[in-house]
């Protein structure tokens, strides 16, 4: 299918393609880096690799532990890795209950808002219940999707293929879309566009400018934006 709207459904990444999932990260070790009187001594790109690589393998190693819990598992090693002292439990634990309110990209509720109106809206999310819904409602302003999966209903985080079966098999039971009606809306190559193609599904890629985690050297893609609002825009001009 070469147009935009003769598809049926997304099914989203949420963080770091509708919420500011780099920003959310670097704004909750803030308190880190002034209680080291570090700041400025990394860039960006070093603390945001240094992440990723750490939440990769904890996510690899435990597929089955909340996402805010690996947040708070890598927070000790992380400022390990970059040189600062060990924090405390409950700054660790405080870290990874940040998840729940990073924040949304300014074009994302309003872009939500039109793409529904083609579109069935699907979350296929690497995080926890809790942590979701507390973006939902706060960042996200209470928009309703048709579907939420995240990765503790799945039991693995994205990359496995596992996620994207299980959203396949419920999209077809639920709503009777088949696989070749989907697109995988995402910014990350790594953990969706990679992925998807594996899974014979068409994807959007929402190409973040300035985005770090999850960058491939091979970009897959069917459609690509710098904005999910672009997205929308695109779909408004099909017609």
């Amino acid at each position: 299918m070469s147009q935009l709207k003769n598809y049926r459904l997304l099914t989203f990444d949420v963080y770091g393609t509708l919420v500011d999932w780099e920003g959310g990260i670097l704004s909750a070790l803030e308190p880190s880096f002034k209680k080291n009187s570090a700041e400025g001594k990394y860039t960006r790109e070093q603390i945001l690799h240094a992440y990723h690589d750490l939440e990769k393998a904890q996510q690899t190693k435990t597929p089955d532990m909340l996402y805010s819990d690996v947040l708070a598992a890598v927070h000790a090693p992380l400022l390990e890795k970059l040189g600062l002292s060990a924090p405390t439990e409950e700054e660790s634990k405080t870290f990874g209950e940040s998840v729940g309110f990073w924040p949304a990209f300014p074009d994302t509720v309003a872009a939500l808002k039109e793409l529904k109106k083609t579109y069935k809206l699907v979350v296929l999310s690497n995080v926890d219940r809790q942590s979701f819904s507390k973006t939902n409602q706060g960042s996200l302003q209470g928009f309703e999707f048709d579907l939420i999966i995240t990765a503790q209903d799945v039991g693995s985080y994205k990359p496995d293929q596992k996620n994207f079966e299980y959203m396949l098999n419920a999209v077809k039971e639920k709503f009777g879309v088949q696989r070749e009606e989907v697109l995988q809306t995402a910014q990350s190559q790594f953990h969706d566009h990679h992925p998807a193609k594996k899974a014979g599904v068409k994807s959007v890629w929402i190409a973040r400018p300035g985005a770090t985690m999850g960058n491939l050297e091979e970009n897959i893609y069917d459609w690509k934006f710098d904005t999910l609002g672009e997205f929308a825009d695109a779909l408004a001009r099909e017609g």
